[in-house]
């Protein structure tokens, strides 16, 4: 493959990598397979199931899987660059005008409106994941169990994971097997099945796709070294307590254990960033939701929003807007590296784990899981767009956050249900939506409804 082209299809790609991982993978698919031919429907399909078992935007680690299979390393580091960097640019942008101008009036009833439709996207990819993943009892119970833990019992998102992918792992090796759900998420109007050895990559391995085990040490020290090194440095010449080492470590640790997508960590970053550092208020979390929804590139680009505006707003002995374009990047750092780290590292030995009952079950429950997390989301964010004080209940061990019925927003009510009925009735598109919401919300700014 022409590495020429190669980055030019890469470029294409990421211009139109809208509409999160199942868009963005309907796009690689329709280009890559379907159009280019670089590689066959199998071989697509089994690069995408090991990226799903990774923790990070499944999407742009399959951009680099395949980047990598193509044009070796430095393939898959153009591909995964690239479908990070409009993103980049576009969140940074947003996040500098929110800081300077978010405390407009227009500007924020821009995002009162976005709230609303990110709202009713969230509680889409509940049903969305839920209807595809929850086949039989135990994944039924394992949803139900993750959403009341974290929910009433504040347990860590990763405890949560670790539980799953045990229990799964003990029911795969005791002979469960999860019932066969949706696929990866390439859409409809699918084009004739294009198999591997109707491609340019064919149906052999190619020479550096081959495991080798000097390889994987040599490329296990150099990604963890560019990951890590610069966390460190941070926290031994800042301090550990300075909001760049807090940033990075707290991302760092995030990049490890975001299985599920975007939508299933943001519980998780929001409890913290919120509740625990202090970087957000409530409502703001939806705002950069907002932003990574509107904007090419993996959604879990909303944590540059929230590494920038935590720098922002607590680093001292520098520029405020310095700071924040510092923590941006820095979020960035630490969340996409580890991405690089798991394909390259991983891939050549990927072959060994096809058909591994108790590995797929661990996956299945794992996503179960997350199913439960995410509508723990969906709570977590309805409370807070729909009312404006929430009251905690506390007996024991168990916290719930509940709603004050006197404080509810009914504009921004109405509006919500305005969105769930575009989104569930009339069938309206992601953008579209989100576009129409803010647009609402500006309107009624302007007619002093809000």
């Amino acid at each position: 493959m022409p590495f020429g082209e190669a980055v030019r299809v890469w470029a294409r790609i990421a211009a139109l990598s809208f509409g999160g991982p199942a868009g963005q993978i309907a796009v690689m698919h329709r280009i890559l397979v379907e159009e280019k031919r670089w590689l066959g429907e199998r071989r697509f399909l089994h690069a995408l199931n090991y990226c799903m078992l990774l923790p990070g935007p499944e999407a742009q680690q399959l951009a680099v899987y395949v980047g990598w299979l193509m044009n070796r390393t430095l393939g898959g580091l153009v591909a995964g660059g690239l479908f990070v960097l409009p993103g980049f640019l576009s969140i940074m942008a947003l996040s500098i005008l929110y800081a300077l101008y978010g405390e407009l009036e227009p500007v924020g009833a821009l995002f009162f409106g976005l709230k609303a439709a990110v709202l009713v996207i969230v509680v889409q990819a509940v049903i969305r994941v839920g209807s595809r993943s929850l086949r039989g009892p135990l994944m039924i119970g394992l949803a139900a169990g993750a959403f009341v833990a974290i929910y009433a019992f504040d347990a860590p998102f990763p405890l949560i994971i670790l539980a799953a992918a045990a229990i799964g792992f003990v029911a795969g090796r005791s002979g469960w097997s999860p019932s066969p759900g949706g696929g990866g998420g390439q859409g409809g109007g699918r084009q004739a099945y294009v198999d591997d050895a109707q491609t340019l990559l064919g149906e052999d391995t190619p020479e550096h796709a081959r495991p080798n085990l000097a390889w994987a040490l040599r490329v296990a020290g150099v990604f963890l070294a560019l990951w890590l090194v610069p966390v460190l440095a941070l926290g031994l010449l800042l301090g550990w307590d300075d909001v760049f080492a807090d940033i990075g470590l707290f991302f760092s640790k995030m990049a490890m254990v975001s299985f599920g997508g975007a939508y299933a960590v943001l519980a998780y970053v929001a409890q913290e960033a919120v509740e625990t550092f202090g970087w957000l208020q409530p409502g703001e979390m939806l705002d950069g939701l907002g932003m990574a929804e509107t904007t090419p590139g993996p959604l879990i680009m909303v944590t540059q929003f929230v590494g920038f505006m935590g720098a922002y707003r607590a680093a001292s002995g520098i520029d405020p807007l310095a700071a924040g374009m510092l923590g941006g990047i820095l979020t960035t750092w630490v969340t996409f590296t580890p991405c690089f780290l798991w394909i390259f590292l991983g891939a050549p030995f990927v072959e060994a784990l096809r058909g591994a009952r108790a590995l797929n079950a661990a996956l299945a429950a794992i996503t179960a899981a997350v199913v439960g997390v995410i509508l723990n989301l969906a709570v977590w964010f309805g409370l807070h767009v729909l009312f404006g004080q929430v009251s905690e209940a506390v007996a024991g061990p168990l916290r719930l956050d509940l709603p004050v019925p006197a404080s509810v927003n009914w504009p921004s009510l109405l509006l919500a249900l305005a969105a769930a009925v575009a989104a569930f009735g009339v069938r309206l598109g992601v953008i579209p939506l989100l576009l129409a919401c803010a647009g609402t919300g500006l309107a009624q700014h302007l007619a002093g409804v809000v």
